[in-house]
């Protein structure tokens, strides 16, 4: 077989060849990077939200469904596709089909898009790190946040520059740039062996002073207590499987990027669960310090918690000041706050701009060095002149919409899609995934991934799309609605031109010369050698 380049299979296996692999020291290491990839922002600042608004304790049950019939299996999709073809998106999705190339290059176009946003709010906590010393915030967190720190317009694209926002932004990125400048050892996982211990060490820090909090546990009842009439409307379920799914970095690159760099006897199936479920129990510890401290805060102000109505945003950057304010030690607890929000967000940045670079290392054959910095550069200066503004919040605002609630689950879509019904693969994967050591993956997974994934996500995108459609985004801040038309909207269909850009260079050596290990029996996989 040969492809654009016109070198054969044969020539690209010898002197063509091209280099080797980095790969994880071990699988601890790969372990780390990838909690660290699923634990974000979001697991701190969406999941308490969202559990509060659909039921409480009583969404844990949708919740523990949604991760263990879409969170755990499309991870092991992941896993299976990035280890079995052993490239980032576009190289894993070529060689499982070659039409589907586009699809892995849509996902890189998605992580472009989402990582230009990610720095800024990463480099918001980076300020605030130091802002909480001396509680620069003052009586007013809100007024400070818009005002003097991000100095918001009206909704639109401006280009007025906020020097307190670009600084701290052009920072990140070095930072995170020169960690990925060191490969997948002596960078990424080197970062993460730092980071993550040191998240998990603070936050739980910050989970215990929350707990003893005057009013605490006023705000863990508001948490706990179950409305269990809330699990008859789909809306609650489809929340569970969108925050499950949102939350684990799957289907834009990541985790088949990650899980490349596997060696190939490590194990996949029980990695999966141990990632899966340490994501869970952070969102839940996070659950558990949020609630805690609003039930605090919500007894200072003599108001009850259900009339409090922080989430995103406004959560992290209005709510924690207001509560560091007037609680002992505050000045000590915001600066471990901000600097947990700062590595969560470091540790998911760094696997999102990784599924860019990784991508464009195997197509051209560029070195970790050399991808870092060739892909890294422009999106910076991207981020600096779109975020760096007046008017980024807003950008900000809806880009994230967009791409993740139409984006990500169009790619989810079509990976379940692509690979159960169009290739019919999943027999392979499976097989893939059984012949290592570790959970035997059934032959449940192959409905579970062919068919009941692709049909929850469908309804989630439907829904989501119509009322999108029918209300627009946020009428209330957007009256005009044609922000949200040209960014939003925009943000897609950038990814799709990204995409579509993406697949006409040559590729430095041929994809398709690669031939996957065998598996234990040496014949092709069947529906009988799959179970």
């Amino acid at each position: 077989m040969s492809d654009s380049t016109g070198t054969s299979a044969g020539a690209a296996s010898t002197a063509g060849a091209p280099r080797h692999r980095e790969q994880w020291s071990g699988q601890l290491g790969f372990v780390l990077a990838a909690v660290g990839s699923a634990v974000g922002l979001g697991n701190i600042w969406r999941f308490p939200g969202t559990a509060y608004d659909n039921g409480g304790g009583a969404f844990l049950i949708p919740y523990l469904v949604a991760l263990a019939t879409a969170g755990i299996p499309i991870l092991w999709l992941d896993y299976s596709l990035g280890h079995r073809f052993r490239g980032g998106a576009p190289a894993a999705f070529r060689r499982l089909w070659r039409p589907s190339e586009a699809l892995g290059w849509f996902q890189v176009g998605i992580s472009v898009v989402i990582a230009l946003y990610y720095t800024v709010i990463i480099a918001w906590a980076a300020s605030y790190v130091v802002f909480a010393a001396d509680q620069r915030w003052g009586d007013d967190p809100s007024g400070f946040l818009f005002g003097t720190h991000l100095q918001v317009a009206d909704p639109g694209v401006g280009f007025d520059y906020v020097p307190g926002v670009l600084l701290p932004l052009i920072g990140v990125w070095i930072v995170t740039l020169l960690i990925l400048a060191g490969g997948v050892q002596r960078g990424i996982e080197r970062a993460n062996l730092v980071m993550i211990p040191m998240l998990v060490v603070i936050f739980l820090a910050i989970v215990i002073r929350s707990v003893t909090l005057e009013g605490a546990a006023d705000g863990l009842n508001a948490f706990f207590t179950p409305d269990w009439e809330a699990l008859a409307h789909p809306d609650v379920w489809m929340a569970a499987y969108a925050q499950v799914f949102f939350s684990l970095s799957i289907a834009f690159g990541i985790m088949i990027t990650y899980s490349s760099y596997l060696r190939r006897r490590d194990n996949l199936t029980t990695t999966g669960l141990v990632v899966g479920l340490g994501n869970s129990s952070f969102e839940l510890l996070a659950g558990i310090g949020v609630f805690a401290a609003i039930g605090y805060m919500a007894g200072q102000a003599g108001i009850a918690v259900s009339d409090t109505s922080y989430q995103g945003i406004g959560l992290a950057f209005i709510a924690f000041p207001q509560i560091l304010s007037t609680m002992p030690g505050g000045s000590v607890f915001g600066v471990l706050f901000f600097v947990s929000l700062l590595l969560a967000g470091m540790t998911s940045l760094i696997s999102i701009l990784q599924v860019v670079s990784a991508a464009f290392q195997d197509k051209f054959g560029w070195s970790a060095r050399r991808g870092a910095l060739s892909v890294g550069i422009p999106m910076a200066v991207v981020s600096c002149v779109l975020f760096g503004t007046t008017t980024g919040l807003y950008v900000l605002d809806v880009a994230d919409k967009f791409v993740n609630e139409i984006g990500v689950l169009v790619s989810a879509i079509a990976s379940a899609v692509l690979v159960g019904l169009v290739t019919r693969k999943l027999p392979e994967l499976q097989a893939h995934l059984n012949n290592r050591v570790g959970i035997h993956v059934g032959a449940w997974w192959r409905w579970d991934v062919g068919l009941l994934v692709p049909v929850v996500l469908t309804a989630i995108l439907v829904t989501g799309l119509i009322k999108l459609l029918d209300e627009g985004y946020d009428p209330a801040t957007y009256t005009d609605q044609s922000l949200v038309r040209w960014i939003g909207w925009g943000t897609v269909v950038v990814c799709a031109l990204i995409a579509g850009a993406s697949m006409i260079p040559r590729w430095r050596h041929d994809p398709d010369a690669f031939i996957p290990e065998q598996l234990p029996d040496a014949r092709p996989v069947t529906e009988g050698a799959a179970r």
